[in-house]
Formats: C-alpha cells, structure tokens, sequence
C-alpha cells in the first residue's frame, strides 16, 4: 500500500501543478498520515499548504469552526462534520482545496450506531465537498492505511474531474 500511496502523491503533486492549486488536510483520527503522504513527494512545499490535525471537538469547532451542534447532534463521525473540516481547512489554510478525514480507527470507541472501522473522509474546496464512509473494521493500523490510501484516490479523481481533457 505504501508504495501506492506514494503514486498517488505524486499524481496530486501533477494534477495541483497543472491546475496551479493549493492543499491542505484536516485530520482526525488519521493523525497526520495523509499530510505525511501528500509531503513524501519532493516539492510538496509548492502547494501543500499544512495540516490541522483536530483530534478533539474542541479543535475542530475552534479551529476548523465545524458547528457545536452538528457534533453534539451528529457526533464527530459524520459526514457533516468531514465536509465542515474540509472547508475549514480551506479558510484557515488559504488553499483552494482540502482533504478530512474523521473516523474511529479502533480498536476502542465504536458503538452500535458507529461501530470501529467507521471513518468518513471529506475532499474538495470550501464550495464543493464530497465525503465517503468507510465501514470495515480490520484493526486500528490497516484501517488507517486504508483511510490515508482512500481519501488520496478519492482527491485524485477529484481532481481529474478538474483538469482539462488533454492533461488527463
């Protein structure tokens, strides 16, 4: 998976070139894995703009400015809530585009309504988001992995959405 990770980085890195973008990530329970994987790619520094890692509420309202209500209605595990830290990270950083993710990683945490393994991903710029549910549970590490690989596909073709024809 690292070494998938890594073509993934760098297929951002192209795509953010061509469209002369900016990123920047809000992470909860991925703690800096997608941030890490976005700057393994030589010259990141030219468009990955930084990270919030959100870990608490606390964070996520005060920084990213996710709604009190939507967490205490909705919890952290929401897809509400991904979306929110995506456009968060979009003021707060400057950059035109953001990558969250907000989950339970394990191997504690989970409860009937959110069992462990539930991690939402959110990605795009502050006025279009889009977000997906992961929901397999294959222990604290691989579901991170998973997540980190997950939301770099999911921005990749994001992005390609954005790219004009001949540069796909």
């Amino acid at each position: 998976m690292e070494f998938e990770t890594k073509i993934l980085s760098r297929n951002i890195q192209e795509a953010l070139y061509t469209l002369n973008a900016t990123l920047g990530t809000a992470e909860s329970c991925t703690g800096g894995r997608i941030a890490e994987a976005i700057i393994s790619v030589a010259g990141a520094s030219n468009y990955f703009k930084g990270g919030v890692i959100s870990y608490t509420n606390e964070v996520k309202e005060n920084l990213l400015h996710v709604s009190h209500e939507v967490l205490e209605k909705e919890t952290a595990v929401s897809e509400n809530v991904a979306k929110q830290m995506v456009v968060g990270a979009c003021e707060a950083l400057n950059c035109t585009y953001a990558i969250s993710a907000t989950g339970i990683a394990g191997p504690t945490g989970g409860t009937a309504e959110t069992p462990v393994g539930t991690i939402w991903i959110g990605y795009g710029t502050k006025d279009d988001v889009r977000a997906f549910k992961l929901t397999e549970d294959y222990g604290r590490d691989i579901n991170l992995a998973i997540a980190t690989n997950k939301s770099l596909q999911l921005f990749l073709e994001y992005l390609k959405e954005k790219l004009p024809a001949e540069e796909e």
